[in-house]
């Protein structure tokens, strides 16, 4: 079997975190690299809006139309023509199949809600849009994983799933998987926002949070999945 690196760099996901082999940079889109793109992209946005919220929902509108292309590259190289009905195994698809396209790897944990039957997380302990990105102290209820929660909510919609689907961070507890890289520390500052150099993961300190996507599904996606069982 052939471990050749994908020629079309669309093609690979992004980053390789974990991975010691020497063929990390060939396999995989450079961390560094997007990094300062996504830093650009929040600064961009945050000149442009008057309140967090505003450039939340702007962070998801950018990552709506990257869920609707992932959907429909994954699909075609599955070769499917039926598209999924069921809501666990969507589900199933976004944090496995989406994640490790996109990430080279799978969500960490995919939850549901033990008081709302609408409600399921999807936890990442390591996302990349908030680890090399630091917050400004004005911006502290900012998350800038809300770019993920709108490629999550641009795959459901596509899958015919409405949801409203939100990025939120949560402080890990103690004795909770944590990560080797996380965000802070020394980076070049760009009108607020500051990119954070990516040289490994040991020279960043350990992450104290981690990102949970909550998705909310429209009742009649839960009506039409109810229905299926009978």
């Amino acid at each position: 079997m052939s471990n050749r690196a994908p020629s079309n760099i669309l093609d690979r996901p992004l980053g390789g975190r974990g991975r010691g082999n020497s063929n990390t940079t060939e396999t995989f889109v450079s961390q560094s690299m997007f990094a300062y793109l996504y830093s650009e992209l929040v600064q961009y946005h945050q000149s442009r809006v008057s309140s967090i919220s505003e450039l939340e929902r702007r962070l998801e509108s950018s990552g709506y139309g990257v869920g609707l292309k992932v959907l429909e590259l994954l699909s075609y190289r599955a070769r499917e023509s039926k598209r999924e009905t069921r809501l666990m195994n969507i589900l199933q698809f976004v944090s496995a199949n989406v994640w490790k396209s996109l990430f080279g790897k799978p969500a960490d944990s995919l939850e549901r809600s033990i008081d709302h039957a609408d409600e399921f997380m999807i936890v990442d302990y390591e996302p990349l849009t908030s680890t090399y990105v630091s917050v400004p102290s004005d911006l502290g209820q900012l998350s800038v994983d809300a770019f993920l929660s709108g490629i999550i909510a641009g795959v459901l919609d596509g899958a015919g799933f409405s949801a409203r689907v939100t990025a939120h961070s949560v402080t890990l507890e103690d004795g909770e998987r944590g990560s080797a890289s996380g965000g802070g520390g020394g980076g070049s500052n760009n009108g607020g926002f500051a990119h954070q150099h990516t040289g490994g993961a040991s020279s960043l300190p350990l992450r104290k949070d981690k990102a949970v996507f909550l998705v909310k599904f429209n009742p009649e996606v839960l009506k039409r999945d109810s229905s299926l069982d009978r």
